[in-house]
């Protein structure tokens, strides 16, 4: 992987790591405005029109459309299967400003300067060419508009206590998130990439996601511990030939041992860009 902020344009891969098991959509699912968007609520306003890029499960999205309603929100995503359940959360919970569609982000299926505002969340880090992404995300912005992103960065992840098995995950997931032609750092190239993709101004924040109280470890470590021996991790971590089954079942068990800890702690550091056209 090429310490440049832009790729090549080919890369051997281009392919979602985590997949849509179910232990997956259980951590996307609690998802909010609040909590993984935050940054972006200045620049809300009623009426604006916006498209999700990568909205996943949805609940992102609906949270937006409310918050711009009647504003236009369209979300799309490469799965047709979630991009099902995401107009079904937003059916059932009375969003109609909100639509959704299978879309590819290299090439999305709207006119040039069709938003005010495209947003994208824990998106560019899994693409192979981050900056083409922006650039045809660019495209489809209103002059002055918004492009909103926020991706984790693994390299400053944090946990307590030092467990073996948590470290053994990390070296297994960069390289599967590498070998899948993504960048688990890409919280930090956010701003780079913005600019080399033609955006005129790009302001920078961070934030985080910590998960420490015994309802979050829980939560967090039960779903790691699954998705580490079923859900598309395992499946790539075995395809790539950096972890076997019994590696993966170890992982597992350092998940569930961190989640048991009283002293466990758990933090994600995220970038964050908000760049205009």
């Amino acid at each position: 992987m090429t310490d440049s902020p832009e790729r090549p344009e080919t890369a051997p891969r281009d392919q979602y790591t985590h997949g849509h098991h179910e232990s997956v959509l259980r951590s996307h699912t609690w998802r909010t405005v609040a909590n993984s968007a935050a940054y972006l609520i200045p620049h809300l306003e009623s009426g604006l029109t916006l498209l999700d890029v990568g909205c996943g499960p949805g609940t992102i999205t609906v949270d937006l459309a409310r918050r711009l309603a009647p504003g236009r929100v369209v979300g799309v995503d490469a799965s047709a299967e979630i991009i099902e359940h995401a107009a079904g959360l937003a059916f059932d919970k009375g969003v109609r400003n909100a639509g959704f569609q299978v879309g590819d982000v290299y090439s999305l299926d709207f006119p040039d300067e069709s938003f005010d505002i495209v947003h994208a969340h824990q998106v560019i880090q899994h693409v192979a060419n981050p900056v083409a992404a922006m650039r045809e995300i660019r495209r489809v912005l209103r002059p002055g508009g918004v492009f909103a992103a926020r991706d984790v960065d693994y390299g400053g992840v944090m946990y307590y206590p030092k467990l073996q098995g948590l470290s053994e995950w990390m070296t297994v997931y960069r390289d599967v998130h590498y070998w899948n032609g993504g960048d688990p750092d890409a919280g930090r190239a956010l701003k780079a990439w913005a600019r080399l993709a033609g955006f005129s101004a790009v302001e920078s924040s961070a934030s985080i996601w910590c998960f420490a109280n015994a309802i979050e470890r829980e939560w967090w470590g039960e779903s790691w511990a699954v998705r580490a021996t079923e859900s598309s991790f395992a499946t790539h971590a075995i395809e790539a030939g950096v972890a076997d089954l019994t590696e993966l079942r170890a992982m597992a068990a350092a998940w569930r041992q961190w989640a048991a800890d009283p002293d466990g702690w758990f933090g994600m550091p995220h970038g964050e860009i908000i760049a205009r056209k």
